[in-house]
């Protein structure tokens, strides 16, 4: 395997939320046992703040100033749920920052893995609005730097939060350029995500929704990964791909109701490394949700040393819910109907 990189900031952990479940502890959390395991082999590098272009790129310049106001001000709320305070600007600024460099590591082939683990997380904001503890879509900007910049044709986002990724799915509902993937608990926050949602224009089947029920586990999240998942991914063939990894499907996790292990995520993160591998496509994981910190923390070094070195996974058994997502996303994906 290649160079792996760690994306951090000591800014995360001034992005503070009081007494929230998407806490600077979580950062710690992750380390601690990150530093127990020597690193895994990956190298440590500080995330830089994202230029202004970069950020705009997903979010207009005025949701941005006003972003910035409110940690100016000393914080407030964004939403019911998402917090800022006067250091979550420049927090905000190193994880879309990460991503940036991530991807810039990516392209240019200087690394062939990547993971940020910086906060806030961003999956849930949309283009002019913060929610769902988020406050700018850093794998969103990520995705336009590689397209807009350095060369990517495609590329490919698969979100295995346990929520679904509201902001990400409608900033690129519209287009080809970015085929996005989410496997997420339904019912559950934000309310988005049915496998009807499928895109628009040219963005018509490039939204690929994979809602599993409360109660899911290693069958049913692996079993959509390798029989919906990859074969999509072979098809679309992307020049990149990136992970929104959120950890809080764990059976541990207090916010949702999935039955995942740190085994399980191991296993996800060795198929999606197959599929990397196959495309030749270069590997980023950006840091979502999780918020059992142990749960967290085990999880994030399972899915780091897999995508480092990881074999892959026996092969699940298709169950219904692959059945009744390939049946439906086979108008768009050939490959499914086989």
């Amino acid at each position: 395997m290649g160079r792996a990189l760690y994306l951090h900031h000591p800014s995360s952990l001034e992005h503070d939320t009081g007494d929230h479940p998407e806490r600077p502890e979580r950062i710690t959390a992750i380390e601690r046992e990150l530093e127990v395991r020597d690193w895994l082999g990956y190298e440590r590098v500080q995330a830089p703040r994202a230029d202004r272009a970069a950020v705009e790129a997903v979010h207009p310049a005025g949701y941005v100033d006003g972003v910035e106001r409110i940690s100016e001000s000393g914080g407030g709320m964004l939403d019911m749920d998402t917090v800022a305070s006067a250091g979550s600007f420049d927090a905000a600024l190193h994880s879309a920052g990460g991503a940036v460099r991530a991807v810039e590591a990516l392209m240019s082939r200087d690394a062939e893995v990547a993971f940020c683990a910086l906060r806030p997380p961003g999956h849930h904001a949309e283009p002019a609005r913060g929610m769902g503890f988020c406050l700018f879509n850093n794998v969103a900007i990520g995705a336009r730097r590689a397209l807009a910049a350095l060369g990517a044709r495609r590329v490919l986002v698969l979100d295995w939060d346990v929520h679904h990724g509201n902001g990400t799915n409608d900033i690129f509902y519209d287009s080809d350029e970015v085929l996005y993937v989410s496997l997420h608990q339904s019912p559950l926050y934000p309310g988005t995500g049915a496998i009807t949602e499928n895109g628009t224009g040219r963005g018509e089947g490039y939204t690929v929704n994979l809602p599993v029920p409360p109660g899911s586990g290693h069958d049913e999240w692996l079993g959509l990964l390798q029989h919906v998942v990859v074969p999509i991914g072979r098809e679309y063939d992307p020049d990149l791909v990136l992970v929104s990894a959120g950890f809080d499907a764990h059976r541990d996790d207090p916010l949702a109701n999935c039955l995942l292990t740190e085994e399980d995520y191991a296993a996800l993160t060795a198929g999606v490394r197959g599929l990397a591998a196959e495309v030749s496509a270069p590997l980023g994981f950006l840091l979502e949700g999780g918020y059992d910190l142990r749960a967290l923390a085990s999880s994030v070094a399972a899915t780091m040393a897999a995508a480092h070195d990881g074999a892959a996974p026996a092969e699940v058994d298709p169950g219904p819910l692959v059945a009744h997502a390939r049946a439906h996303y086979a108008r768009w994906w050939p490959s499914l109907a086989a």
